[in-house]
């Protein structure tokens, strides 16, 4: 079997864009992977053009390690978000025609599955109107939903440094929730990467009588010294590792033992098995994987494979059934968490167990999606 090429459909949404890549075979087996990107659709689907003309028409879609050694070094480059993320989606799709091929799901093909259900946590859910009795409402609604656990940015537009106001307004925000969801449901706080490490060791201290699961990336995640420092001064769990883009890069990360919980972004760092080494490695530094996912319905059906095979899996982030619920239409099988137990249940369809739906995409066409964090009511801006 041998790969003829590739076509690409972007999925739009009005802060990010999705970019599906559809890997076609000489035998008539499709596959399906996906990314997301922020501002930099144009410079991905420009490298896709380059990568399948250089490394993936003719290569075999059962050499995933081959090719995607291929894709990574052999234009002598230094990989980065934009390369890692093309990897990404031509590694899922490949390991989803193996699949098919084989008549069995990708975790088999990876070991074998560990469990069948994978606890998931509600993102995208505070998109509206930014106080207490909205977020109280709100956070209701998701634990109605049968969600176990959900994350909440309750910090606006704070960058290194929160005045005393603005912190006393965060912590009644994290209050309001933890009211809502109650004792046993699981409350984590993101923190964007924002904040010097004095700004990000107070806010934890103020935080902690609201036993958040974890704090995620409470300093910029460039530098690990500042994370360790935080680490070092509260006995909350930290997490982090969306924005690396490479398994190698996380060995700092584990050496200096200033995370708990590792939150690599499959469809960012080079696909499922590069997701699913760094894991193994995880493993043995005691640490647990909880993958960034804010992506559509393929790229978390591909982190659900990842997490049937993985021992030190923790949790799943989800976004579908709150952001931009409509987008699952585009998806044939699209995971959905079981309002009974709060978890996703673990396919036994063959490949990813999905199927992009072209014309269904064909009716998101691709926006001039925006992002901005650090502009005044960026999370009042509820997505269309």
């Amino acid at each position: 079997m041998r790969i003829t090429h590739i076509t690409t459909h972007v999925v739009g949404t009005p802060w990010r864009n999705l970019t599906h890549v559809l890997v076609h075979t000489d035998e008539g087996l499709t596959g399906v992977g996906e990314t997301r990107m922020l501002g930099h659709t144009d410079a991905l689907l420009g490298y896709l053009r380059e990568a399948e003309a250089n490394h993936v028409a003719g290569s075999d879609p059962f050499a995933v390690e081959d090719l995607v050694r291929r894709m990574k070094y052999g234009d002598f480059g230094r990989a980065g978000e934009i390369v890692m993320s093309g990897i990404a989606v031509i590694e899922t799709a490949c390991w989803d025609i193996k699949g098919k091929a084989l008549g069995v799901p990708v975790w088999q093909l990876l070991g074998g599955r560990v469990t069948d259900r994978v606890p998931a946590y509600a993102n995208g859910w505070y998109t509206g109107e930014r106080t207490p009795e909205a977020y109280h409402a709100a956070a209701r609604e998701v634990v109605a939903r049968g969600y176990r656990a959900l994350k909440i940015d309750p910090f606006g537009a704070g960058r290194l440094e929160l005045d005393p106001a603005a912190s006393r307004y965060a912590v009644s925000l994290i209050e309001a929730v933890r009211d809502a969801i109650g004792p046993d449901t699981e409350l984590m706080v993101e923190m964007h990467g924002r904040f010097s490490p004095a700004t990000a060791i107070r806010l934890a201290r103020d935080l902690a009588p609201f036993r958040p699961a974890w704090l995620e990336e409470p300093v910029p995640p460039e530098n690990l010294k500042a994370l360790a420092k935080v680490a070092g001064m509260t006995e909350l769990p930290i997490a982090t590792g969306e924005r690396i883009h490479d398994r190698i890069e996380f060995r700092e990360l584990f050496e200096s033992q200033a995370a708990d919980v590792i939150q690599p972004d499959v469809g960012h760092i080079g696909g499922i098995l590069e997701a699913r080494k760094l894991a193994a490695t995880a493993e043995t530094h005691y640490v647990t994987v909880a993958p960034h996912n804010v992506g559509g319905p393929v790229l978390t059906a591909a982190s659900l494979q990842l997490a049937a095979c993985t021992p030190n899996f923790r949790i799943l982030e989800h976004f579908n059934d709150f952001a931009d619920a409509e987008i699952k239409e585009v998806v044939r099988g699209a995971p959905e968490v079981d309002p009974e137990t709060g978890c996703f249940t673990v396919s036994h369809a063959p490949g990813l167990g999905v199927e992009l739906d072209v014309d269904a995409a064909a009716e998101f066409p691709r926006q001039r999606a925006r992002f901005d964090l650090w502009a005044e009511g960026w999370e009042k801006r509820r997505p269309r």
